[in-house]
């Protein structure tokens, strides 16, 4: 049998204009590019891997010494926090979206017992674990999460941050405050706000493990490492019981970062086989983001996305986010119901936006890395057609002029 050859894969630029991945910065790109071929332990690929983790601590605001990335996508971060969750273990979880509804099945596999599994292996209901299904479009407040952790005094309780399914901002003060005050240990998947909001990890001792992403506010390819940090609390349980893991092991993967028995060393031990190119794309994009300053980033994100949403509501769509980095709407009432149909004809134009993935279903329209007046405009032009050829009447003289004057205020201000 003769081997079919395939041509060569060529994947045109488009402009990611959904939840994440965004556009990757074209220096982090060239690190990648540019990284010899090395062995994993070579000493400048271990030179990154410790500068990288000094890195992240400043851009989580932390003193944790066990903060590294996770080889992988948000998911390979987020099961390395979640490792700590044992069979048998209670748990409150919050959901208010897609995200956070994976999350909780995750939650429930971990804690899951045989017989649950063997009940339902794709979708088991363990008694310890609680799900709170917070409506679509709304947040997770503090007063439901203390009303729920006094009433079920769970071991862990887990919230998103930011929702990228439905757009919304879930309260994690009112979320830490109510694991200190009823003793659980609170896990936060920041997979959509790392990099984006201007918090500090330290300022909310309620959570003791966080895990976010490379892809999104980091903006490092897919594919790299997905930032976590565990407080000493957290640690000291993951020694105390274990975790069925080995390559998500939170211990073990943070020896590799040069972390042994909560103190920096200077020689990390192996525990996975890292890439050369990976390391210094990473190590990139996390000087990218500090030179850019958190601060300065998060108030960047919300000018620009406020340019965004004042742009689609003169187009005649509702917003109902309240995120800095997407844009969640529903349609003009002529265009209700075609909301993936808008989708399929952007992306096939390179206009990468995304439908919510669960009911009802929104557009989502995001600016990862789209931080300029150019940027906003290019997306606001592009969107404002494919309405147009759905057969909406939009006034683009009335939306550029709106545009005009917000970064015309900005302009001034300066």
């Amino acid at each position: 049998m003769n081997a079919t050859i395939f041509p060569a894969l060529e994947i045109p630029e488009t402009l990611a204009a959904g939840p994440g991945p965004g556009n990757t910065d074209a220096r982090v790109l060239a690190a990648f590019a540019r990284a010899g071929v090395s062995d994993h332990m070579q000493a400048d690929v271990l030179r990154g891997l410790i500068e990288c983790k000094l890195m992240l601590r400043q851009l989580w605001g932390t003193a944790n010494a066990h903060t590294f990335g996770v080889a992988g996508t948000g998911w390979s971060g987020l099961d390395c926090m979640l490792s700590a969750i044992l069979p048998g273990d209670t748990v409150v979880a919050f959901a208010n979206g897609t995200f956070s509804g994976i999350d909780g099945l995750t939650i429930r596999m971990k804690a899951a017992m045989r017989e649950d599994l063997a009940a339902d292996p794709m979708d088991p209901k363990p008694a310890g674990v609680t799900i709170i299904t917070v409506p679509h479009g709304q947040s997770v407040t503090g007063d439901l999460v203390a009303r729920t952790l006094a009433e079920k005094r769970p071991k862990w309780a887990f919230m998103a941050h930011w929702e990228t399914g439905s757009g919304r901002v879930n309260d994690l003060a009112g979320f830490s405050d109510a694991c200190l005050a009823h003793g659980a240990m609170g896990l936060v998947d920041a997979v959509s706000s790392l990099g984006v909001a201007d918090f500090a990890i330290d300022d909310y001792p309620g959570v003791v493990g966080w895990a976010s992403c490379p892809q999104k506010g980091v903006l490092c390819l897919p594919l790299t490492y997905a930032p976590v940090s565990f407080t000493d609390r957290y640690i000291a349980e993951v020694r105390k019981t274990g975790c069925a893991s080995y390559v998500h092991h939170p211990v073990l993967e943070a020896r590799h970062w040069g972390v042994i028995d909560g103190q920096d060393v200077t020689t990390p031990t192996y525990h996975r086989t890292h890439s050369a190119y990976a390391i210094a794309a990473f190590h990139e994009a996390l000087r990218i983001t500090l030179q850019h300053g958190r601060a300065a980033k998060a108030r960047d994100y919300a000018f620009h996305e406020a340019a965004l949403r004042a742009a689609v509501m003169a187009m005649g769509c509702t917003v109902t986010s309240d995120m800095t980095s997407l844009v969640v709407l529903n349609l003009p009432a002529t265009l209700a119901g075609r909301e993936k149909e808008l989708v399929q004809k952007a992306r096939a134009k390179g206009f990468g936006i995304w439908p919510t993935l669960s009911e009802p279903v929104q557009v989502r329209i995001g600016i990862l890395n789209q931080l300029s007046e150019p940027a906003i405009t290019n997306i606001v032009r592009r969107f404002a057609a494919m309405l147009s050829e759905l057969g909406a009447d939009i006034n683009m003289t009335k939306v550029l002029a709106g545009l005009s004057r917000h970064y015309a205020t900005a302009v001034a201000a300066e």
